[in-house]
């Protein structure tokens, strides 16, 4: 089998794993009458629990200077709005729409190279982001009759995530993974700390059901992380980065199954403009930069 097989399967198994992890997070926060700040409070800290084994296994320290330094402290306000905005567009928006729009943040991420990082972007790819973000216009729709105010909370979460990865490129590079994975979770910690402060009904602790359901929640979503990382790292990422738009397939299926969601046709096309368009880039962007342009968080 291939680096390039390899890669691939990988990545499509993380995204498996995220959109396990999205579901997971509705049903508890919806069905069993979780709120979103306590459902991502336990989030982080079982996801920080994890990397923090982690760390301690491979007997890498758990606390870095450079976290309270330049790109991760924005890294970590961005984390904290993704997080945020994501938890409440899975608990009140439909996860269909949700999963879609968050497949706009390749394109964010590009953008912001550009307009940041002074990454050179051609005619070609800025043509690709245009399309892609009248992909998420179709998908918001901000008209008085068609606008769903939820759709803003992904709109949110996606810019938020975009920001993280954007960020993430301009780390430190001996900030390793590992310790990338502690700071993120204690993120989203924080940010379900934010959402319970903000909430109007009280926080009550979830019973042992829903409990069992957030941890499957971590679970999916540090073995999904520890998929994309292998991914990255095995295949080339013009061939691998592509397959990241499985997670829309898979959160499509599950809302359809699941949660009896049936997507209008503008948000199909839009999600089809969103994943053509960020495909596209991807590839172009993997031509110019080579296996050198790793992103190193998805969670």
């Amino acid at each position: 089998m291939s680096d390039n097989l390899r890669g691939s399967l990988f990545m499509c198994f993380a995204m498996f794993c995220f959109a396990i992890e999205d579901a997971i997070f509705k049903t508890a926060t919806g069905e069993m009458g979780v709120s979103a700040g306590v459902g991502t409070m336990l989030f982080g800290t079982f996801g920080t629990a994890v990397f923090i084994l982690r760390a301690l296994w491979m007997r890498e320290r758990l606390w870095s200077a450079a976290y309270l330094q330049g790109p991760l402290l924005i890294r970590s306000s961005f984390e904290i709005t993704g997080r945020l905005f994501f938890a409440l567009a899975l608990a009140f928006a439909p996860l269909s729409t949700t999963s879609a729009i968050l497949q706009a943040a390749p394109l964010v991420v590009t953008l912001g190279a550009a307009l940041v990082l002074g990454e050179a972007v051609g005619l070609r790819r800025w043509s690709a982001m245009m399309v892609g973000f009248v992909g998420v216009l179709m998908i918001v729709r901000p008209t008085p009759t068609g606008f769903d105010a939820t759709s803003i909370f992904a709109l949110l979460g996606m810019i938020g995530f975009a920001g993280r990865d954007l960020m993430t490129r301009a780390s430190p590079p001996e900030v390793t993974a590992t310790q990338l994975g502690i700071l993120g979770f204690l993120m989203v910690f924080i940010a379900g700390v934010i959402i319970t402060l903000f909430q109007t009904a009280p926080a009550a602790a979830p019973n042992l059901p829903a409990l069992f359901l957030l941890m499957g929640t971590g679970l999916a979503g540090v073995i999904g992380y520890s998929a994309l990382t292998a991914a990255m790292r095995t295949g080339e990422v013009a061939v691998v980065s592509p397959f990241r738009y499985f997670r829309l397939l898979i959160a499509l299926i599950i809302a359809y199954l699941v949660f009896g969601e049936r997507p209008d046709a503008l948000t199909l096309i839009g999600a089809a403009l969103i994943v053509g368009s960020g495909t596209y880039t991807l590839l172009r962007s993997g031509r110019k930069q080579g296996s050198g342009a790793l992103p190193r968080s998805d969670v």
